[in-house]
């Protein structure tokens, strides 16, 4: 199985006094790009938390998104009463001073004031943190899951344009022999029109034929393309969770193959038989970006 990079896992959790929700979601990146918002409360295990989520994911870009809802009266918010009431002093003489003293507007403005609200940082306790690991384990596991869905879909999509590249190989098989017998009758006109049949050298022509012939032979890139296509396969069956880079690995040595083929295909129906593998090859190209 293939796991895609695209994914999202999300679960929640009840601690004493607080609610929690993480959501997780992946990108395909070819590093890990890890993004974590955590509640304040949290920061000190923030390490912990990234060194746990990096050994699950590997690779992509990683956004990991830590919500905190206080339930109850408790709450790590604290006013300070001594800056309040100074802010508030201040304010309301400014007030006097325009005309303006709506005590529920000079409140407003004072409790958006710095330092008047401040989070106290609390410190986790060992049961808080074992429910938060467990959420943040399951919300992971399904991220996993949904990765293998996706993974699976494009496995599918794998499978069947390299059954559709060596089925366009047969094709380049039944179309060698006539495109060898056209190229020999193409290079006899040719030189029949440049010089008198009558003086031509048969025996030395046919050698020069034969030299000409060996730089089009295109046995060695069918023999390698179908070996490349079979390594493919054998990749996608491997037991290795990660398998992105070496699918695209893979994939350029097929071009390679493919690109020669082109080259030395000096014949108009291998020349589209070319042209439809390469379509092939790009599908197959753009989707192992996305792939674990």
């Amino acid at each position: 199985m293939i796991r895609s990079m695209t994914g999202f896992g999300k679960a929640e959790s009840e601690l004493n006094n607080a609610k929690l929700s993480i959501e997780i979601k992946s990108l395909n990146s070819k590093q890990l790009d890890l993004n974590v918002r955590i509640p304040y409360s949290y920061n000190e295990k923030e390490m912990e938390l990234r060194s746990m989520i990096s050994k699950q994911v590997e690779r992509g870009k990683i956004s990991v998104f830590i919500n905190q809802e206080i339930l109850g009266e408790s709450s790590n918010h604290k006013i300070n009463k001594t800056l309040a009431k100074y802010f508030y002093q201040q304010v309301q003489e400014v007030a006097k001073e325009v005309g303006n003293e709506h005590t529920e507007e000079i409140m407003s403005i004072v409790m958006r004031l710095p330092d008047v609200v401040k989070q106290v940082n609390e410190e986790v306790d060992d049961g808080d943190w074992k429910e938060f690991v467990a959420a943040t384990k399951l919300a992971l596991s399904r991220l996993d899951d949904f990765r293998l869905q996706e993974g699976a879909i494009l496995e599918k999509d794998f499978r069947l344009r390299i059954a559709n590249i060596l089925a366009l190989l047969e094709r380049v098989i039944e179309f060698e022999s006539r495109r060898v017998e056209r190229i020999k009758e193409r290079l006899q006109q040719s030189l029949i029109k440049q010089i008198d049949e009558s003086k031509i050298d048969k025996d030395r022509f046919e050698q020069e034929l034969i030299f000409y012939l060996e730089k089009f032979d295109i046995t060695e890139e069918k023999v390698r393309l179908q070996q490349h296509c079979d390594y493919f396969i054998e990749t996608l069956d491997s037991k290795f969770i990660s398998k992105g880079k070496k699918l695209g690995f893979i994939t350029q040595e097929i071009g390679r193959e493919i690109n020669t083929l082109g080259s030395k295909a000096n014949d108009s129906d291998l020349q589209r038989i070319v042209v439809q593998m390469k379509d092939e090859l790009e599908k197959i190209k753009e989707q192992a970006l996305n792939i674990l």
